[in-house]
């Protein structure tokens, strides 16, 4: 999946575990864990409002995007100019 969630790296710099996270936020510990691993499908605006809120971040700070092959590509913004 393009989209990489970095939710362990702010773990790491907030030294927070898992549990105390999910705690926060209220969620349970092992749908962080499936969001924190990637394997989520998808995540409501209120869940990540309260991660942010948690971990003192911004919604950047925890997903990104990384394109097949063009990594700093933004679809729409990048665009071939012709002419």
């Amino acid at each position: 999946m393009p989209i990489v969630v970095d939710i362990d790296v702010m773990l790491a710099r907030r030294k927070m575990s898992v549990g105390e996270l999910a705690e926060r936020v209220g969620i349970t510990p092992a749908n962080l864990a499936v969001l924190k691993n990637g394997r989520a499908k998808a995540v409501r605006f209120a869940t990540l409002a309260a991660l942010c809120e948690a971990l003192d971040c911004q919604p950047g700070d925890l997903l990104r995007w990384e394109g097949a092959g063009e990594p700093d590509r933004v679809p729409g913004r990048d665009a071939p100019v012709s002419g």
